[in-house]
C-alpha cells in the first residue's frame, strides 16, 4: 500500500511539474530589473581620487527642504567614504536663492537642489516636475519618474541648460490655505487675496481671486497685516515653524494645488561627466535613497504637526461640488498651457497617460484605507 501511494504521489508531482512548465512557457517573465545586466558586468574599479563639490539651493537653514539637500550630500559622503565630498550652501551663502540654477548651469557650483517650479521662467515645463494641481500624488510621481519615462523627460528639460538631473526629495501632499476667511464654496474664493505660486496662481486668478507669489519669508507679515486673506506654503511639518496658525483661524483643505511636492537634484553636466563611474552610481543610489527617506521623514512629522495645528485652527473642507469645479477649471487651464508650450504638452501628456493607465488598479485596490478601527467600521473606508 505504501509503495503504491509513493508511486501515485511521484506521478502527481511529475504531472504538476510538467503542467506548470507548460503553462509558464506560454508567457514571458512579467517584468524585469534592467539594472541587473549592468550590475553583473561591472567593468570599472573603485576610484581613488578625492573630489570636492559645492552645492547651492533656494533654501534657508530653517526649512526642512534644506535638510533634504544636506541628507543627500551626507549620503554621498558616507557611501563614497569621503571620496566625493559635497558641501551644502544655504540661500545667500554663496549665491542668492534664485540664482542657484544659473550658478550650477555655468559651473560656479557643481550641484543644486530645488523645487523645479521655480524655473518656470526658463521653461514652463519645469512646473510639471514640481507639482501639478490635481496632478500626480507622491506614489504617482515615483512610478512615473522611475518607470514611465518621467526621469528621461526631466533630464531632457534640464539638459537644455547644461544640467543633469535626478529626483531628489518627495514630501507628499501640501496643506491647504491658512486664512481668516471660512471658505468652502466656489463663490467664497472670488475676490480673495491669496499667496500661491506656479500654475495654481493663474488658476485662482481665473476664478476671480487676486493672487501674489510672495516669498516664504514674507507670508507671515502679509497675513498678519491683512495684505492677503489666505496663503499656502508647504506641508504641515514645514509650515508649523512658520507660525501661520498664530494669526489665522482656519485651514481650507484639501491642498488641491499640490497633491505632491517633488524636488530635484541638478548637476553641472561637465562636472558630472568627469566623475568616475563608481561615483556616478553612488550619486544615483543616494538620490533614490533621499527620495525614499524624505517622504517617510516629512510625513511622520506631518502627523505630529497636524495635532499641533488643531490646537489653534479649524480645518475647513471644501465641499465636493467646489472640488469638482476646481478640477474642471484646472483642466481648462492646463489644456491652454499645453497648447502654448510644446514641452509642457509632452510632459503632461505623459503624466496623464500614466494616470489613465493606473486608474483601474486604484479602483480595484480601493476600500481598504488603513484608518483606525473605529473610523473604518463606522463607514469611512476610502481616503
Amino acid at each position: 500500500m505504501k509503495k503504491s501511494l509513493t508511486v501515485l504521489i511521484t506521478c502527481l508531482m511529475a504531472f504538476f511539474f510538467i503542467c506548470g512548465n507548460t503553462y509558464a512557457a506560454k508567457r514571458e517573465k512579467f517584468g524585469e530589473d534592467p539594472r541587473h545586466k549592468d550590475a553583473k558586468r561591472v567593468s570599472f574599479k573603485t576610484s581613488q581620487e578625492k573630489i570636492r563639490w559645492k552645492m547651492v539651493m533656494p533654501w534657508s537653514k530653517g526649512l526642512l527642504f534644506y535638510d533634504i539637500a544636506v541628507h543627500f550630500a551626507d549620503s554621498v559622503r558616507l557611501a563614497s567614504a569621503g571620496r566625493l565630498d559635497i558641501k551644502p550652501f544655504s540661500a545667500g551663502e554663496l549665491v542668492p536663492a534664485m540664482q542657484s540654477f544659473d550658478a550650477v548651469s555655468q559651473g560656479a557650483a557643481q550641484v543644486g537642489h530645488d523645487w523645479p517650479g521655480y524655473w518656470k521662467g526658463k521653461n514652463e515645463a519645469f512646473v510639471a516636475f514640481a507639482s501639478v494641481p490635481f496632478g500626480l500624488d507622491a506614489e504617482g510621481y515615483n512610478i512615473w519618474l522611475y518607470e514611465r519615462g518621467g526621469l528621461e523627460l526631466m533630464q531632457e528639460i534640464y539638459g537644455k541648460f547644461n544640467l543633469f538631473a535626478l529626483p531628489g526629495g518627495q514630501t507628499g501632499q501640501e496643506m491647504g490655505l491658512f486664512s481668516n476667511v471660512k471658505a468652502s464654496k466656489m463663490q467664497d474664493f472670488k475676490g480673495m487675496r491669496v499667496r500661491t505660486p506656479g500654475w495654481f496662481m493663474d488658476i485662482m486668478n481665473n476664478l476671480g481671486a487676486s493672487v501674489s507669489p510672495l516669498p516664504g519669508g514674507e507670508v507671515y507679515l502679509a497675513l498678519e497685516r491683512g495684505v492677503i486673506d489666505a496663503a499656502e506654503f508647504s506641508s504641515p511639518a514645514i509650515n508649523y515653524p512658520m507660525g501661520f496658525d498664530e494669526i489665522t483661524k482656519y485651514v481650507i483643505s484639501p491642498g488641491v494645488h499640490q497633491p505632491a511636492c517633488q524636488n530635484a537634484l541638478f548637476f553641472n553636466k561637465d562636472a558630472y561627466d568627469k566623475l568616475p563611474d563608481d561615483l556616478k552610481w553612488i550619486i544615483d543610489i543616494c538620490a533614490k535613497e533621499t527620495q525614499l527617506w524624505s517622504y517617510n521623514w516629512i510625513n511622520n512629522l506631518n502627523a505630529k504637526a497636524i495635532d499641533l495645528f488643531k490646537k489653534n485652527v479649524e480645518f475647513v473642507e471644501m465641499d465636493k461640488a467646489t472640488r469638482i469645479e476646481f478640477r474642471k477649471t484646472t483642466k481648462k487651464y492646463l489644456d491652454e498651457v499645453k497648447a502654448k508650450y510644446p514641452d509642457v504638452k509632452k510632459v503632461l501628456d505623459s503624466q496623464e497617460a500614466f494616470t489613465q493607465d493606473y486608474a483601474e488598479w486604484r479602483k480595484v485596490r480601493g476600500g481598504v484605507t488603513p484608518w483606525p478601527y473605529e473610523t473604518y467600521i463606522n463607514g469611512k473606508t476610502f481616503e
